[in-house]
């Protein structure tokens, strides 16, 4: 399994993510599995990995909360998370993705 937090630098919330993919990995017995992160910094970057914004997490090259596409700009992302909008994915949602890719 391959996990990526793909990021800009100017994001202040890939960090959290990259804390919340290794929880959601140790609650699921997986803490062994590497997080890489990947810093997008042009609209090369962007267009070349699986990019919707900063953060984006991908298992496998898959996001793990799917949305309406993806994107070259360089840009923060928004999530409709369980409470409301927020820059990061939920600990749950990354969950369910990570899950997903599992079965």
């Amino acid at each position: 399994m391959k996990i990526q937090v793909v990021h800009i630098d100017e994001c202040p919330n890939w960090e959290t993510t990259g804390d919340r993919v290794q929880a959601v990995l140790g609650r699921l017995g997986l803490p062994d599995v590497p997080v890489e992160f990947v810093l997008v910094e042009t609209l090369v970057d962007a267009a070349a990995v699986g990019f919707a914004g900063s953060p984006t997490v991908l298992v496998d090259g898959e996001d793990v909360v799917p949305s309406a596409g993806q994107t070259t700009n360089i840009a923060c992302r928004v999530y409709a998370t369980e409470t409301g909008l927020a820059g990061l994915p939920s600990e749950s949602q990354i969950e369910a993705g990570i899950r997903a890719r599992l079965s």
